[in-house]
């Protein structure tokens, strides 16, 4: 019975420790797991898309009007800044320029013998001079004649003898093509020109009846005037029966490869005849020029010079020297180079073609120099500034990375589908020759560092209509303690600028592992 009486009071201790322990751990504050407060670094980053484009794309045309006569580049080819891709027809440029630069050496001379002051040596040599210059002048004068004889007897041959066999009643008052040509158009304006041609060689042949190395230079001068006038109607003329060639219907190859070698012929003379013409004009004119220089050093020896005379003839040096340099602009404007090294990529000028200034005939985008243009949401684009450092990958190089910055923001806006965005260009820190316009590019801007700031995770935060909280431990109870936050980064950190200090224990709000 005692032993009964034992057994119980043991198994009611057992019970009663029982219920005790179970009401402990009923009474036991909940587990919380909690985060430390650490110092360190934090970056906040934009993250957008974009694609690479050169970092210049220029279009080009000529800055004057022209012909163009060379054109040395095509699409596709690489360029380097300064060389040339087309150019004009300068000639008569060049003639200009020869004789500005010759007045140029004129006037200087000029003001040097003024300067200078003569003696009676120099006199006697500077009238020497001057009387070979006007012999030289009397002979190209006397030679003048036979130039143009010489000429027009090319160029009757050519219109007379080589196309006789292009027209029926050629020199009737209605020349008329032999065979028949595919736009009725060509049919008409190359007869209207044979007629033209025959009229020209008439007036030209009573022209040069009257002319002998003793006439006058007044009346040579004109009959070289006259005779690049009967020429360009001449030149007209094969260029237009080389039209109807081209149009031509029905004629046998023989007879076209005939009719070509006879128009060879009358080109090759004609276009002789209008050198050998020119030149001798050009080398008149430039005599002459020669002479009144030859006559005005002279004259000046002579004369003696007052200051006021060097004072305008300094003058005459200055004005000279702008007329070549306007020339020279000129001249240089008849040339299409490109300013930058680059690719061609868009070519639109041939050989023949006339142009007008400002017309765009080329377009060169820079050769290596990439950049990436991307477009930044107006939440993101005040956190951005020139100098950010940009990290980019791309589709095409999976696992690599390239750095870069932020050189440019467009200050106005884009408007995609009532979304506002702002144009960002970012260059690269080092060139790499794989890369290629168009490419697109995943963007990270890092555009805030804050060093030596405490930092948690943004699960750690608690935010309600009150503002930001942390909650902390105290005898197993929590507290929201409030806290003021800087900025965050892609990794989900955050910087808390008060409220909390380093190394302090926060509840894992987020209960994140």
């Amino acid at each position: 019975m005692a032993k009964k009486r034992t057994l119980y009071i043991i198994g009611g201790v057992v019970i009663a420790g029982g219920l005790v322990a179970y009401g402990a751990l009923r009474s036991q504050a909940p587990h919380y797991q909690t985060i430390s407060v650490k110092r360190g670094s934090i970056t906040e980053t934009v993250s957008v898309t974009g694609n690479t484009t050169p970092e210049t794309s220029l279009d080009l045309g000529f800055q004057s009007a022209g012909t163009i006569a060379e054109v040395d580049h095509a699409v596709g080819d690489r360029v380097s800044a300064g060389e040339l891709i087309a150019r004009l027809d300068t000639s008569d440029l060049q003639a200009q320029l020869a004789q500005a630069q010759a007045n140029v050496d004129a006037q200087q001379a000029q003001l040097a013998n003024l300067q200078a002051g003569a003696q009676q040596a120099d006199i006697q040599a500077s009238q020497a001079t001057l009387n070979g210059g006007e012999q030289t002048l009397a002979n190209l004068y006397g030679n003048a004649s036979n130039v143009l004889s010489a000429a027009y007897a090319s160029s009757n041959d050519a219109v007379r003898t080589q196309l006789q066999g292009f027209f029926a009643n050629a020199e009737m008052s209605n020349p008329q093509l032999v065979f028949s040509v595919t736009n009725s158009a060509t049919f008409n304006a190359v007869n209207a020109a044979r007629l033209a041609a025959s009229t020209e060689l008439n007036a030209w042949q009573k022209e040069l009846q009257g002319l002998s190395s003793a006439s006058p230079s007044s009346t040579i001068d004109a009959a070289f005037v006259n005779a690049s006038g009967h020429l360009a109607t001449i030149k007209n003329l094969l260029g237009l029966v080389s039209n109807a060639l081209t149009q031509q219907v029905n004629l046998s190859t023989s007879t076209i490869a005939s009719y070509n070698t006879l128009l060879t012929a009358a080109t090759t003379e004609v276009n002789t005849a209008n050198t050998n013409v020119t030149a001798a004009a050009q080398n008149i004119a430039s005599q002459k020029i020669t002479v009144r220089q030859l006559q005005a050093q002279l004259d000046l020896k002579l004369a003696g010079a007052t200051p006021q005379q060097i004072a305008a003839q300094q003058a005459q040096v200055e004005q000279a020297q702008a007329n070549a340099k306007s020339v020279q602009v000129k001249i240089a404007q008849g040339s299409l180079v490109s300013p930058i090294n680059g690719v061609i990529t868009v070519q639109n000028a041939k050989v023949g073609q006339v142009v007008t200034p400002g017309t765009s005939l080329v377009s060169v985008i820079s050769d290596g120099n990439l950049e990436v243009d991307a477009e930044v949401p107006e939440t993101d684009i005040g956190k951005i500034a020139v100098g950010n450092p940009v990290t980019m990958t791309f589709d095409a190089f999976q696992g690599e990375t390239f750095n870069g910055k932020v050189f440019f923001i467009d200050p106005a806006q884009t408007v995609n589908s009532g979304v506002v965005d702002y144009k960002v260009k970012v260059s690269f820190d080092k060139a790499d020759p794989r890369l290629k316009s168009g490419l697109t590019a995943d963007l990270t801007i890092d555009t805030k560092t804050d060093n030596d700031v405490l930092i948690l995770p943004q699960y750690a935060i608690l935010q309600n209509d009150q503002g930001n909280f942390v909650e902390t431990l105290s005898n197993g109870k929590t507290t929201q303690v409030p806290v003021t936050l800087g900025v965050s980064d892609s990794q989900g950190n955050i910087e808390v600028t008060s409220g909390v200090t380093e190394g302090e224990q926060v509840v894992n709000v987020g209960l994140k592992q």
